[in-house]
């Protein structure tokens, strides 16, 4: 079974656009790696921007609240997968936060010319 397009987010499609497009307008920066994203890099460079799923659907996330949006370069996205990553917060022994920003990078995709 293909989960692409409208299939994939059912209902929330429509919803997903909209946060989509502020998201865009309003973020510069890779909720993932941390580095600047260069909008006029377009798919299929891997520094192009897209919109990763905080906590991936797959794991209960929502597929449209823009509290579990944020943008992405395709490459950090592609690398994170439906991966949750939980880390200490150095404030507080007993509270956790989910981050995804401590993924390795196996390749400078600055120096990608394709």
């Amino acid at each position: 079974m293909n989960n692409t397009g409208a299939e994939r987010y059912g209902t929330h499609r429509g919803a997903f656009e909209k946060n989509k497009k502020k998201i865009f307008a309003t973020q510069t920066v890779c909720g993932i790696c941390g580095k600047p994203v260069d909008y006029s890099l377009k798919y299929p460079h891997p520094l192009s921007p897209c919109i990763d799923h905080i906590i991936p659907i797959a794991k209960g996330g929502h597929p449209s609240d823009i509290d579990n949006l944020q943008l992405a370069h395709w490459t950090c996205n592609r690398q994170k997968s439906d991966k949750l990553i939980e880390k200490k917060d150095i404030t507080s022994v007993d509270t956790e936060i989910i981050s995804n920003r401590i993924l390795p990078q196996s390749m400078d995709w600055r120096k990608y010319r394709g």
